[in-house]
């Protein structure tokens, strides 16, 4: 049986060799390792790596399972995974798709980086996928995963998933519209959305050519490729809509865990369940009906947030009136990319010690909006210590991404016939680079040329990945270091005593 431990201090040195001095990898808080041998005080362990392993030092092995939270750079979108103490894994949202990213990069390559490399499996197993709603920049990087007959870009080689949960609403293709968020009915004199996916059979049904509604594009091609996913034993993959009133995540909750779905807000129609229509266009709603998750660990709190809007923060503080701490949390990641379209007094309600804002470098929106940094700061936990500021944090992924640039000087072309043949001074400044640009989310790449006098090369990148480790009392937040991929660290103690 393989001798696993888990890394007890803040962050632990790698070395090759057991008398080296300089590391070469860096361990974090609550990673698991594997002891390959045990001899004086530095013991050899395989981890965060295929093949290698490294020498640490033996006293840093003396940690317990965490609950782990990656908040992703997928660019703009979201994607998160939650390991929890007893190794169950979730994943929610993933991006837009790898085609439609300017790195050509979704949540579904770090995953396979985390099962591969990492846990030095070939096949990725999700305890449960969840959309948070029906936005590609949301569900993108999760059709990815799903795709694993892409071999030369996942190196695990299948995927199993034992539940879908999803937020309902649904993109649909009608008789008379060619796309809609389906029908609505009204309840207390509001309309409300009431076409809502729910069970895998509905999903079957409604892919059927002959389907009115008829799930719609790449939503309803996503769907599609999630209704043929297995389970680990070989089952079908199970679908849950979620809401303050449907579904409940009780595969996930343990002793001192718990997972609460607070949102999206569901109120009863004549024709059934439904979720507010808000007024705007149609993304006030795919944005504001979110899963809202709050999930509790000993003293920690954390809430994820999807892509709320000021709209639907209000309708959840009108549903929680009088119930408000239910949305006050350590960590929270921020709604919709940093969006201004919120609500001050939701953000509030939260009041976290942490903000994680997911963004991108590269898309239309301006994420994130400078008055919405500074808000999250504002309604943040104040803690100072020594005269210093403990919390509020707040991070962002786009801003946690860092690259080094190289400038190119020469240029070596292989012969056929053998050896090489450079290109350098006059002819190389001279020389033209053509390429295909996709910013994120479009359709289609945009072709460019550059002189490669005036070019540089990606050198090295860190990719913008916040890690949050929480044992119920302490949070450490955590970024890497582009130059030797040591750790950013901050720690804090969580506030929410029993919950």
């Amino acid at each position: 049986m393989p001798d696993f431990r888990f890394v007890g201090w803040d962050s632990l040195k790698g070395y090759k060799t057991a008398t080296s001095t300089k590391a070469i990898k860096h361990f974090l808080w609550g990673d698991r390792v594997e002891v390959v041998s045990q001899a004086g005080d530095r013991w050899e362990v395989k981890g965060r790596s295929r093949s290698r392993s490294f020498f640490v030092d033996k006293d840093g092995l003396q940690g317990e399972a965490l609950l782990e939270y990656y908040f992703c750079d997928v660019g703009q979108g979201d994607g998160v995974i939650i390991v929890t103490p007893d190794r169950k894994h979730l994943l929610i949202d993933g991006g837009y798709p790898r085609a439609k990213q300017n790195t050509g990069k979704s949540v579904a390559d770090f995953v396979d980086w985390k099962f591969y490399k990492d846990y030095r499996l070939d096949e990725i197993t999700l305890d449960a996928v969840m959309c948070s709603h029906n936005d590609q920049d949301h569900y993108g990087g999760l059709a990815d995963i799903l795709d694993t007959e892409q071999t030369d870009q996942l190196d695990c080689t299948s995927v199993t998933i034992d539940t879908f949960y999803h937020a309902g609403l649904s993109w649909w293709k009608t008789a008379t519209k060619s796309r809609t968020l389906g029908r609505t009915a009204k309840a207390e004199g509001k309309s409300h959305y009431v076409d809502l996916l729910t069970s895998r059979t509905a999903a079957e049904r409604s892919l059927r050519a002959d389907a009115d509604p008829l799930l719609q594009g790449e939503w309803g091609k996503f769907i599609k490729k999630m209704t043929k996913a297995k389970t680990r034993s070989g089952g079908k993959t199970s679908f849950q809509r979620l809401s303050q009133h449907q579904g409940d995540m009780d595969e996930f909750n343990a002793p001192d865990l718990s997972f609460h779905v607070l949102g999206p807000i569901e109120a009863s129609t004549p024709k059934g369940p439904g979720l507010r229509k808000f007024t705007g266009k149609p993304g006030q709603a795919t944005n504001g009906h979110s899963v809202l998750l709050r999930i509790d660990y000993k003293n920690t709190r954390v809430l994820l947030t999807g892509d709320l809007n000021k709209q639907s923060q209000r309708l959840l503080l009108e549903a929680y009136d009088g119930q408000e701490t239910e949305f006050l949390a350590d960590v929270t990641k921020a709604c919709h990319h940093g969006s201004d379209d919120v609500s001050f007094e939701f953000l509030s309600a939260i009041n976290p010690s942490a903000t994680i804002i997911s963004s991108g470098d590269a898309e239309k929106h301006d994420h994130p909006k400078p008055s919405i940094v500074g808000a999250s700061g504002i309604t943040g936990k104040l803690t100072i210590k020594d005269d210093e500021i403990v919390t509020p944090l707040v991070y962002s992924t786009e801003l946690a991404r860092s690259v080094s640039l190289g400038d190119p000087t020469k240029l070596e072309i292989p012969k056929e016939s053998g050896g090489t043949q450079t290109v350098a001074g006059a002819r190389f400044d001279a020389s033209r680079v053509h390429y295909k640009e996709t910013k994120p989310g479009d359709l289609n790449p945009r072709k460019r040329s550059r002189s490669l006098a005036n070019t540089y090369v990606v050198a090295g990148q860190v990719y913008g990945l916040v890690n949050v480790r929480t044992d119920g009392h302490k949070i450490l937040c955590a970024t890497m270091n582009e130059g030797d991929g040591s750790w950013q660290i901050k720690t804090f103690d969580a506030r929410f005593i029993g919950s």
